[in-house]
């Protein structure tokens, strides 16, 4: 009877794995990068403008949110330029080939070719 929680406790550690977030990594092309708020500029809330980042990877269109108590100079990252990714989970690091690196939160994942359909026919009766 000792064994039982010791076999299950390994099952699950094995099976854990599966579970996790596939880490994805590579190279593309920076689709947007377009600010997410608006800081508050009072002496006691220093926090930053966030920025939201959008890139395609291995099918899919990733975008990340910077986080408000870092800066990032939106310069840096320029629509259309190339870019080095690195999504694990829901952290994601974008680095320019400049060097310039930013880390960011996933905040939205979309299959891509998965735009709403337009309707087919007339929207007029006839």
């Amino acid at each position: 009877m000792r064994r039982l929680p010791i076999v299950t406790a390994l099952i699950m550690a094995m099976a854990l794995p599966s579970f996790a977030a596939k880490k994805v990594s590579g190279t593309t092309t920076l689709k947007d990068c377009q600010p997410a708020n608006t800081p508050d500029n009072s002496k006691k809330n220093k926090t930053h403008q966030t920025f939201d980042l959008s890139f395609d990877a291995e099918g899919k269109n990733y975008t990340c949110r910077t986080p408000p108590n870092k800066s990032m100079n939106a310069t840096d990252f320029v629509v259309g330029g190339s870019i080095n990714y690195e999504v694990d989970g829901q952290k994601a690091t974008i680095k320019t080939s400049e060097g310039k690196k930013v880390q960011c939160t996933v905040v939205r994942v979309q299959e891509l070719g998965t735009a709403a359909a337009a309707p087919t026919g007339s929207a007029v009766p006839q």
